[in-house]
């Protein structure tokens, strides 16, 4: 008999991963920011994870780990094809990234996306207890909430979308629009990572379904559901406590002795993602080297890429005129032994990651569509009183909070050249006074704040 429990967190992955270790295989916590934020919560209330361990196939049994219930969901090589690589990540993806790629639409895919949201819903119902409030995540799983009403009008259903919303008009290219839609309205609190977002949604519901709204309530038969802007942070103490600890200190030195000890280390951290604008930075650095205003080696860039939905052909495609670009710039103004830019089509641990940010004067961080960006926000937590330089898109949802970085239109391949070269030219008080601003911003607004403050607004 399946434990139920009063709070559940249905996501599409699970919070850990397997892992092989010299006793075999064994399964360990996931890094990242929304399991930091929520394993203390499910664990206090003896809670429940429903979500894909990874692999095809039968799921594992049904484990508690830390404290933590974990209840795993199946899928077939066919659902990651069609739901996940499909209609998650070729549909949804671009369509509510402003459309930076075309959408493509396809019938199956759709089909598919409900048949797996489906038995998501269907594992909720199972491990929830009567009254439970249950929490959704992300674009993979909107039909959940209206799915799970329907079986359980009980419970106390919270969505919160990671990703941006679009514009009435994009989203009503959507040939599932009215079934997306009905699937967020069984939920009652949509959140959102900008006001703008939870603006958009409330007006479509009025334009699509003709449904009525005051403020960002929206009536739905005999219930209200609210639309509500709740930005998501990261762990800001476990980042500074990380980054100021005498392992990465280290590490970061040797990193700048490795690059060439070079002026100015540049450095981008990103998915390799089309919406990343990684191609657009590169070439920004390119125009700067050929036009002689950065130079080879006292200023050099490191790009991490890490490797992300290598099936999809948009990302194999990227890949490839990313690369391109780094072997143009690195034959044009590399030397032996020296590039002009370091690139790193790989993952690496958080230790890692704090020693590049300790070790970067400037961080590119120029999405052109980002629901947030949490890597800019990791920069700034690891740079203590050392100052540095955010270079910051306008469209990434942290540029709302963050206004002290130097924030640039990524479209606009001259104002990326300008504004790079003042972040890396700021005299090193004005750089410190910016950094020591947005880290109280951090302080103040952290993940545990934005988990427990969506929490509040549902239970009220």
């Amino acid at each position: 008999m399946t434990a139920r429990s009063s709070f559940v967190v249905v996501a599409n992955r699970m919070p850990v991963d397997q892992v092989i270790t010299e006793t075999g295989r064994e399964w360990q916590r996931s890094p990242g920011g929304l399991v930091t934020a929520l394993h203390p919560v499910l664990a206090a209330r003896g809670g429940t994870w429903v979500g894909w361990a990874g692999g095809v196939g039968d799921a594992p049994e049904p484990f508690e780990m830390e404290g933590v219930h974990l209840h795993p969901v199946p899928l077939t090589a066919d659902d990651l094809e069609r739901y996940y690589e499909g209609q998650s990540n070729a549909t949804i993806w671009p369509l509510y990234h402003d459309a930076v790629e075309t959408p493509t639409y396809r019938r199956r895919w759709r089909e598919a996306y409900r048949e797996v949201n489906a038995r998501f819903a269907a594992a909720a119902d199972e491990v929830s207890a009567h009254g439970a409030t249950v929490w959704v995540q992300d674009y993979q799983l909107q039909l959940v909430p209206a799915m799970l009403r329907e079986r359980r009008p009980d419970l106390k259903i919270g969505f919160f979308l990671h990703i941006p919303f679009p514009p009435i008009e994009l989203f009503m290219q959507m040939p599932q629009r009215a079934e997306i839609l009905h699937g967020l309205l069984g939920a009652d609190l949509v959140g959102f990572q900008q006001r703008l977002a939870a603006q958009n949604f409330v007006r479509l519901a009025r334009h699509l379904l003709g449904l009525r709204y005051s403020g960002h309530v929206i009536k739905v038969e005999d219930r209200q559901v609210k639309s509500r802007a709740f930005p998501i942070s990261i762990d800001t103490t476990e980042m500074e406590q990380l980054a100021a600890s005498p392992t990465v200190q280290a590490r970061a030195k040797q990193i700048r002795a490795e690059l060439g000890d070079p002026a100015t280390v540049v450095l981008g951290v990103d998915r390799l993602d089309y919406t990343k604008g990684i191609e657009l930075r590169l070439k920004a650095f390119r125009e700067l080297l050929a036009e002689g205003r950065m130079a080879v080696p006292d200023t050099v860039m490191v790009q991490v890429a890490t490797p992300s939905r290598e099936r999809v052909e948009h990302y194999q495609t990227l890949r490839l005129r990313v690369e391109q670009e780094v072997g143009r710039i690195n034959g044009d103004f590399g030397r032996v032994g020296m590039p002009a830019v370091h690139y790193l089509h790989q993952s690496y641990n958080r230790t890692e990651l704090a020693a590049l940010y300790v070790a970067a004067d400037v961080m590119m961080v120029t999405p052109l569509r980002d629901g947030m960006n949490l890597v800019a926000k990791e920069y700034v937590a690891a740079r203590g009183d050392s100052g540095g330089a955010l270079l910051l898109s306008e469209f990434a949802g942290a540029a709302s909070e963050m206004r002290q970085a130097f924030l640039v239109n990524p479209y606009d391949p001259e104002a990326v050249k300008e504004v790079l070269l003042k972040a890396a030219t700021v005299e090193p008080a004005e750089a410190r006074r910016r950094m020591r601003t947005m880290q109280r911003q951090l302080r103040t607004y952290d993940v545990n704040r934005w988990a427990h403050s969506f929490l509040n607004e549902l239970g009220e």
